[in-house]
């Protein structure tokens, strides 16, 4: 007869006893905030850079420069996470609120 470790094993009373697990769909609203404002604020950034890179505003070409690529490091998550929440709110298949991460 063959050895069977039972601490291992999953009787009807384990599933038994869990909660059930219910899906909780509401929109997060301070992650949105979040994601909204970092579009916003990488968007500018972007745009003052570029604008003082190109325009010589504010000293030389490598704070314009600088500031496009602090934009951009904003604007990047940004627009994934409101996109994500976009398409959750819309319904389209694939999409949850539950993909967007806790603050």
């Amino acid at each position: 007869m063959a050895y069977v470790d039972h601490a291992f094993s999953i009787t009807d009373e384990d599933i038994m006893m869990e909660t059930s697990y219910t899906v909780n769909n509401r929109p997060p609203i301070k992650e949105i905030a979040l994601a909204i404002s970092l579009l916003i604020f990488g968007t500018l950034g972007i745009i003052v850079g570029f604008l003082m890179a190109f325009n010589h505003v504010g000293g030389d070409r490598a704070h314009g420069l600088f500031f496009a690529i602090l934009g951009s490091i904003l604007f990047i998550p940004g627009f994934y996470y409101t996109r994500i929440a976009y398409y959750a709110y819309k319904g389209y298949k694939g999409f949850s609120f539950s993909n967007i991460p806790a603050v």
